[in-house]
């Protein structure tokens, strides 16, 4: 778009060098993207399944809770899909009824993560998966989601031990995969497009909690 005649003009006047070496590097990166792609897809291949050891957590402290196969698909992040967000949820429910779905098939959805008032913090799904919460397949295969037990209009759901643990999970999550911590790539559902969510709600202070995430990403390099 917006080309002149001038730059017509220009593309007919390429030298024959100029061509073979162009197709020299079409061909080299048509060769690196295939490659990548390979590497991306080896583990669709029937009978290939990359090791796992059950019960595992991406986060330390964290208590393991399987979710529904149904509710995340199996992948091999951030080989096969880069990782570049963390999508911050509200349950709109208890910590419990949240469980409850995510382990349930007919749910369709669940998130890697649910942190509870009191601070405690459940993996349900394995950060290199693709879970089911943002509803946006693109942005399910790019992000983390951390659901946080409460409702968005009731701002006392939302305790200091909550933000806390919440903040050094997703200090971790960012420091992991070198996600900037800004509010670029830590957003709320509201946020992901074509959704039809409001969380976390204007209750959720974006303020308060990136300046945590960045305190305990500079208490993370430390260690």
């Amino acid at each position: 778009m917006g080309a002149t005649e001038g730059s017509k003009d220009s593309d007919r006047r390429i030298g024959r060098r100029a061509l073979i070496v162009g197709g020299t590097a079409a061909a080299v990166g048509s060769a690196v993207l295939a490659r990548d792609e390979l590497a991306r897809l080896w583990w669709r291949a029937p009978g290939v399944e990359k090791p796992r050891v059950e019960g595992a957590v991406d986060f330390r402290g964290a208590q393991w809770v399987a979710a529904s196969d149904a509710n995340w698909r199996r992948a091999d992040r951030p080989d096969d899909y880069g990782i570049d967000m963390v999508v911050i949820h509200v349950t709109q429910g208890s910590f419990a009824s949240a469980v409850k779905v995510f382990q349930d098939p007919g749910h369709g959805a669940a998130a890697h993560y649910v942190v509870r008032k009191d601070g405690h913090v459940t993996q349900m799904i394995r950060e290199l998966d693709v879970a089911y919460h943002a509803g946006n397949r693109s942005y399910n295969e790019r992000s983390v989601g951390i659901e946080h037990e409460g409702f968005v209009d009731r701002p006392q759901d939302f305790t200091d031990k909550m933000y806390a643990a919440s903040a050094r999970l997703t200090a971790g999550i960012c420091a992991r995969y070198d996600i900037p911590v800004d509010r670029e790539h830590v957003i709320g559902h509201v946020e992901v497009p074509g959704t039809d969510h409001t969380d976390p709600g204007r209750h959720w202070d974006w303020d308060r909690y990136m300046k945590l995430v960045r305190q305990a990403g500079r208490a993370l390099a430390r260690a």
